[in-house]
């Protein structure tokens, strides 16, 4: 009886995520992918995703407080690579928030990318926790 529980509660909980816009339809895809053989896969890949992701962050950190030069250009490639990562788990508002950016760095507006980057750090860690309580609850009800 409390396995049904927690696989009902687990499956509400990734059905809010997506109803929320934190996850669109690349992250069922990587679910798709997931077998008897590897039954942790998309937990594997979305914590390689936050280990790469906490580069890109440090990196945009970096090139952000470099107060006498900022690259847009450098910026708008680390972003680019952070916004294909989080395209690859499905991070929806994460990925919508690192295109606020690029578009910030095209338009050379410092103020905007600082403002912006804000946000993708606050979705980024959103999405962290949503999915460690989700992962965590899947494994109690299996």
């Amino acid at each position: 009886m409390e396995r049904n529980h927690l696989q009902r509660r687990a499956a509400y909980m990734r059905e809010t995520l997506f109803d929320q816009g934190y996850l669109d339809e690349q992250f069922i895809q990587l679910e798709d992918l997931q077998d008897d053989a590897n039954p942790n896969f998309v937990e594997e890949v979305v914590k390689l995703f936050y280990t790469d992701s906490a580069r890109f962050i440090r990196n945009i950190e970096l090139a952000l407080d470099n107060s006498t030069h900022h690259d847009f250009e450098k910026l708008d490639d680390i972003m680019h690579q952070f916004k294909g990562s989080s395209s690859s788990i499905g991070a929806e508002k994460v990925k919508r928030e690192c295109t606020q950016f690029q578009e910030y760095c095209k338009a050379g507006n410092l103020e905007g990318c600082k403002r912006t980057f804000q946000q993708v750090k606050q979705e980024h860690a959103t999405l962290k926790r949503k999915l460690e309580s989700y992962f965590q609850l899947k494994r109690q009800a299996s």
